[in-house]
Formats: C-alpha cells, structure tokens, sequence
C-alpha cells in the first residue's frame, strides 16, 4: 500500500504552505483511507473475478486493446500473453511504480478529476501498450512480458516527452 499512499503523502508533505504542509501525515491518511473505500475491491481475492475486481479490470483492458488492435490483441493471444503478467501492477497501484513522480502525479491528477477514473486508467494503460506495439510484434513470449513489466525508457519519456512539446 506504500505505492499508493506515498504519492499522496508526498503532495502533502511538499506544500508551500508550511501550516499545511505540518499536517501532511494526517492528511494522507484520510485521503488514502477514501481512495483505498474505492479501490479496497480489486485487493480482495474472492472479487477477481467480480464485476468489482481487477480481473474485471484486466478484462476490458484487453477487450479495448481488441477493439482498437486486433493485431496486437491475437498477438498477445498467440502468445498466451495474460494480462496478470503486467497490467495487475498497473491497475492495482494505479501507475505508481511506472513514472516517476512528477508523471504519477500528472497521471493521478486527470485520475482523480473524474467520475470515471477506472475508464481513464484503462485508456492509459491501453496506450502504454499500443506505444510498444512495434516491438511486441516481433518479439518472443519472455521478451514482451519483460517489455511489459520493466519501466522501460518508451514509458519513461512519454510524459517527458508532452511536458518538453
């Protein structure tokens, strides 16, 4: 839970405002206590499969990447590419561990914007694929999974890349 607490934490603590910025602890306690009542679901092993749980999540993940990449989507069926090889992380620790935190926290501010965070978080994650489509292509089963679980430098400039256009 220190992915997802952390990034909060770290707002608070970083306030300019230091009569703010003395009550960052308790602040991000409640702001993780509210975010975890909305995502407590996908940490709850007999709702995987749920409607409610990250196995839902996974799902219309690939059902997108189905309906915006057939190519990619049989590739990764061909493959036996499950999503709970890459995407749990993703969508659990909602991108935490795959930015840094200047991006997590851009990332987390259109999340937390909108009353369909869970659909952005999908789209995100669809385009974090669809940015290694070349290379998922080509590629053997082990070197798509690593490509998928390692925060490789295509995901790492995504965001630098927007801020410096």
């Amino acid at each position: 839970m220190n992915e997802i607490i952390g990034p909060i934490y770290y707002i608070f603590a970083s306030d300019a405002d230091i009569s703010w910025k003395k009550h960052a602890e308790c602040d991000a306690f409640f702001c993780f206590t509210n975010l975890m009542s909305e995502i407590r679901d996908n940490f709850i092993k007999t709702l995987d499969d749920s409607a409610m749980g990250i196995g839902n999540m996974m799902k219309q993940l690939m059902t997108r990447l189905e309906s915006e990449d057939i190519a990619l989507w049989q590739r990764f069926e061909k493959q036996d590419l499950k999503p709970q090889f890459y995407s749990f992380r993703w969508l659990t620790l909602m991108l935490s561990q795959e930015f840094p935190m200047p991006d997590v926290i851009r990332v987390w501010d259109s999340l937390f914007s909108g009353k369909k965070r869970f659909n952005l978080l999908i789209d995100i994650c669809l385009a974090m694929i669809v940015l290694l489509r070349d290379d998922l292509l080509v590629s053997d089963f082990s070197a798509n999974v690593k490509l998928l679980q390692v925060r490789t430098c295509q995901l790492k400039n995504v965001f630098s890349e927007t801020r410096n256009a």
